[in-house]
Formats: structure tokens, sequence, C-alpha cells
């Protein structure tokens, strides 16, 4: 017999939630199947069994669990006759986690729902942003209800504010007397995670920041040719990427991880993390290896990040592992744009929208177009001239695009 642990996912989280059994109670499986849908603050991310068995559910779908908790065992031949007392701690765990025991699962299916069906976190916050009644989400004829699900109900509503009267002075300090508690607004639990990262960050590493305007004149009009020629997007974006990619051997302590004493682990390709935020919350997919990588697989791997984004799919693996992030502030009237050093991490890109600007040419003058790009660095594994030399070949590498996108010449 082997147990089923749950996995760390990520170091954001405490705890997850049992979306789905995607495996029956007493279906044999193999190595490697996938048995069980988990979901985090960010992602819903399939988890595979250990080993070949005969699957015994020990937790309830639309509980939480924690990372390293026993949620299910694989029966080998040898433990045949034990089916009978597997099926028993099945039926008293769903118990508890019916009855809200402290010491069993915690379900997260809507409070007085007697239908059965269960709700994921994600999905009640947006029911409540919206006030849909449960009647529409029970007529879905779903046993699980994500957010993918309400938002397809919504068939492409905007959410309206999010008030709530659960956040507690205790957690956000004494309200001024005659306060309403209506006036609070809470936060989702993906803003939450959000909050965590960047409070950590500014505690525990001391940032500076640099940054230096960029003629992306010639950049945007070989930028517009690629698009039409290799059939995908391609825009400002994907050049930074595809231009940071190039500088690890450079600069191999840009993409570095910090580690204990006076030591950074080196990265062994240039995992670069973009922000994406399309109305849904704010997440980082990771491209990798943007160095080696043709710029035709970069364009793809972003247009199917956005894509991904609108429904909030993604799995952990696609949001771990970036050795540097690159922040887009795409809004047009950005100057420039201080990022966050994940924890983790070295260093952080942030890249504006282009502004035309009027440049002297010659004896008269001519409208080019610049952006902006700064870096927030951890002041302990870089200093000022470094930065400024990174952003110095970045500039040169956008402004002779030649230089790093001869492959798709």
């Amino acid at each position: 017999m082997t147990d089923f642990r749950v996995p760390k996912l990520n170091n954001n989280d405490t705890s997850y939630v049992l979306v789905e059994w995607l495996a029956e109670d007493g279906q044999a499986v193999r190595d490697g199947d996938p048995i069980a849908l988990l979901e985090t603050s960010k992602a819903t991310e399939e988890v595979e069994a250990p080993t070949d068995g005969v699957l015994r559910r020990l937790l309830a779908e639309g509980a939480e669990c924690e990372p390293g908790q026993v949620i299910a065992r694989l029966l080998g031949s040898a433990d045949e006759a034990a089916p009978e007392a597997a099926q028993e701690t099945v039926r008293e765990t769903v118990q508890e986690a019916a009855h809200g025991n402290p010491g069993g699962a915690r379900t997260a299916a809507t409070p007085g729902d007697a239908s059965g069906v269960i709700v994921t976190a994600p999905a009640r916050e947006l029911i409540e942003e919206h006030g849909i009644p449960m009647e529409r989400v029970h007529a879905l004829g779903r046993k699980v209800i994500r957010r993918t699900d309400v938002e397809e109900l919504l068939g492409g509503q905007e959410p309206s504010p999010a008030v709530s009267p659960v956040v507690s002075p205790a957690v956000t300090g004494d309200a001024p007397a005659g306060d309403d508690d209506a006036q609070w607004i809470t936060l989702s639990r993906a803003q939450q995670r959000t909050a965590e990262v960047v409070e950590r960050s500014l505690r525990e590493i001391p940032a500076a920041f640099t940054a230096m305007n960029v003629d992306v004149t010639e950049v945007l009009s070989l930028a517009r040719d690629l698009t039409r020629r290799l059939r995908t997007l391609v825009g400002l974006p994907e050049m930074v990427v595809k231009a940071a990619g190039g500088l690890l051997d450079r600069f191999p302590m840009f993409f570095a991880a910090p580690g204990p004493g006076p030591r950074a682990r080196r990265a062994a390709t240039a995992d670069v993390g973009v922000t994406v935020d399309v109305g849904r919350g704010l997440f980082i997919p990771v491209v990798r290896d943007a160095g080696n990588r043709p710029l035709a697989e970069i364009a793809a791997d972003l247009v199917g990040f956005r894509k991904t984004a609108l429904t909030g799919s993604f799995r952990e693996r696609d949001l771990q592992g970036g050795a540097i992030t690159l922040t887009l502030h795409t809004n047009d009237g950005i100057v420039f744009a201080v990022p966050i050093v994940f924890p983790g991490q070295t260093c952080a890109l942030s890249l504006t929208a282009p502004r035309p600007e009027v440049v002297q040419d010659g004896s008269g003058f001519a409208v080019r177009r610049f952006a902006t790009v700064g870096l927030a660095y951890d002041h302990r594994f870089i200093n000022g001239r470094d930065a400024a030399e990174f952003l110095g070949e970045l500039r040169t590498a956008l402004e002779s695009p030649a230089r790093f996108l001869s492959e798709n010449g």
C-alpha cells in the first residue's frame, strides 16, 4: 500500500482545494496517471499517481488539503483484503468534512447548499461579486463548479466591485466609531497571495532601481513585418523577452537565484516570467530558454498565455521557475514603472508602452517612438554600474534588432 500525499505546488499557498477526482474510487491506475485536480490561488494542477495500484480515496471533493497530507491510498495485490477498511476510512473522512470537524477536511462547498454541488473558492468569489443566484449555478448541471464555469454563465459580463462585510478590524485595524462593515472591500484569494509576496519582497530585498529610454521605432517596424511573416502576434514584449534571454551568458547574476550566504545559484537557461493581466488577476507564466528559442516560439508562448489567462486555467508548472521577470505596463501615459523583485530572483525588468517623441534629426526634427525599460535589482548581488551595463546591452539589442533576430531574416 502506498500513501498518496499532496505535493507542494508553490511557495505562496499553505493549502489547496481538491477540486475533482480524475479516477474513480476502486479504479486501477498506473504510475503517472492523473488522479486528482488541485486548485491553488493561481492555477489548477493535475496530480499523478506515484505508482501502480487500486485507488482508495480518503478526502471528499471540494475539501481543502495541505502539502504532505495523505488524501488517498494506492493498494497493491498484498492489500486486496483491506478494501472494506479503506472504504470505512473514506466514509468517516467524508462525514467529518460534511460536519465541519476541525480534525477532518474542510469543505469548500457553499454553506447551506444541500444540492451536493461543490463550488470552488475562486468560483464562489465570482458568484458573490455578481450576486448570481445559486439556482442558476445549479442549472449548469455540473458536480464541481469552477471559476471558468461561472465565467461561462456570465457570458462575458464584466464583474462589479466586490463589497463584503467579512473583513475584520482584527485584520485591518480598528475601524472608526460608527463605521459600517459593508464599506470594507475584501481582497480576492489571488490578490491576498500577491500581497504576501509583495510584503515579503519589501521586507527581505534591499532593491534599487534604474531606468533607460530606448528608441523602439525600428524594432516595432520589424515586429509588424514578422507578425505578417510568422502569422503570429509579435510585439515589443516578445522582442524584449528574446533580447533579455540573450544576455544570460554575459550577465549570469541577473538570472541567478540568491542562495544562503554570499552566493547565488547560476541559471542553466534564461527562463523569463512575463506578467499577464486580462482582468482576471495577475499571472506570471514563464517563457522557457528565451535566449535559445526562435522568436516565433516565444511569440506563440505569449499568445497562449494571454488566452489561458482569460480562463484562469494555468497549471502551476506554467508559473514556476522564472529566473527573471518582465512586468508589462502598457497603459498610455505611463512614463516608467518600478517592478517588485520577487523572492528567489535578483532583479526584475519593467516595460512601458511605446510613446512618440520629437527628436532632432540632422538639421530638422523627426518623430520617433520610445519606451522606458526599468530594472529593479537586489543591491546585495547587483550594483548600479552592472545594472546600467545590462540595460545598455538590452537597449543596443532593441535598437539594432537584426543582431538577435537574424534567425527570422
